[in-house]
């Protein structure tokens, strides 16, 4: 969910297109896939991305503002892999989504503290990315930017860190069941600890009904599924209107809170541990952490719960809507590599219903 003029009502038919060179589309609705080991740990990966432009019938032209990452042995370091995804927003977020995507993968590879303190390099990084950008002679991130989820493996643990509201997850076998782990938490004035945050720093919190006088401007309570969310607005002024608290760019929007400082989170990865999801909120607007991960788990091939899950969030998107956003998906799924080289896998267990 963008700013209030960044995301409007696009083509009648998807489009797809990736921000990425992982090349290729087969039967998989345009889904790639890759494989990684992990011989520190003893893992594999198995990973799968897909990105969809979305449909706006006002603006056919209008390009996919998503980019997406995947770096394996990153930094020449076969136990360091890297999936982001970045989702632009205003008329400029094209290109804020593919100069963070760049910005951050240089600023990571450069960072001496990535193998040793990989937060303190997630932050340090995602903070230089959105300094550069203000500096970017070729970007207007004046009232556009994007946001950035950033997934890193590094042996046997799993890195998180999120500017924003698109989302990571992960699939964690528990009790007989896939159950959902957040990976990441939503930046935006639905969390009261966000909004008191920019209020303090002089923005308004209000829908776009409460700014119109429609609603009481006080009021709070806003309904996650009602369509018209809290935005961050200038106390003098009808702008940035933007429905998170944390971006990358959006140089206007800094002065009343809204800061590119990243949340991280670090979780050993387990055995019970059976895949992770990095997607943007064309993702998740619609559908829940544990929706998209019972869907993965009904797939073996990430390649499909890729294509799966993309039509299911464009169809909802569809009855919702008379648009739908971009939607970016990467999936990857940690397998124990000993039972890869059996030709089982944790996944293949799950689904069978064994463990």
């Amino acid at each position: 969910m963008g700013c209030a003029q960044g995301k409007c009502c696009l083509p009648r038919h998807p489009r797809r297109g990736s921000s990425c060179a992982v090349g290729g589309r087969g039967d998989h609705g345009g889904a790639t896939l890759g494989r990684a080991a992990v011989p520190g740990a003893g893992l594999v990966l198995e990973y799968a991305a897909l990105a969809v432009a979305g449909l706006y019938p006002d603006s056919p032209a209008r390009e996919s503002q998503d980019a997406h990452l995947v770096a394996t042995r990153f930094a020449g370091d076969p136990d360091l892999h890297l999936f982001a995804v970045f989702d632009g927003h205003g008329a400029a977020g094209a290109a804020c989504a593919g100069f963070a995507r760049d910005a951050l993968l240089r600023l990571l590879l450069a960072s001496p503290s990535l193998a040793a303190d990989p937060a303190a390099a997630f932050r340090e990084a995602m903070l230089g990315a959105n300094a550069e950008m203000h500096a970017a002679p070729g970007v207007d991130d004046s009232m556009s930017g994007t946001t950035a989820v950033a997934a890193l493996v590094a042996g046997g643990a799993l890195h998180v860190a999120n500017v924003g509201d698109s989302r990571a997850v992960a699939g964690v076998w528990r009790a007989g069941r896939v159950v959902a782990e957040d990976l990441s938490w939503d930046q935006t004035p639905f969390r009261a600890d966000e909004r008191a945050r920019v209020k303090a720093c002089g923005a308004r919190v209000m829908s776009v009904e409460q700014v119109e006088g429609m609603r009481d401007p006080e009021a709070e309570g806003w309904a996650p599924d009602e369509g018209d969310p809290p935005r961050v607005w200038a106390r003098d002024g009808l702008y940035p209107g933007t429905a998170f608290t944390r971006s990358l760019g959006d140089l206007a929007a800094e002065a009343v809170g809204v800061v590119a400082e990243p949340e991280v989170k670090s979780v050993e990865i387990t055995p019970s541990h059976l895949f992770f999801v990095v997607a943007s909120d064309g993702v998740f607007e619609f559908l829940s952490s544990q929706e998209v991960v019972d869907r993965v788990a009904t797939y073996p091939d990430p390649r499909d719960a890729c294509s799966a899950i993309a039509a299911e969030s464009y169809k909802l998107w569809l009855e919702h809507e008379n648009r739908t956003d971009d939607i970016t998906i990467v999936i990857v799924h940690i397998r124990d590599m000993e039972n890869v080289l059996q030709g089982v896998t944790k996944q293949t267990m799950v689904v069978s219903g064994h463990q």
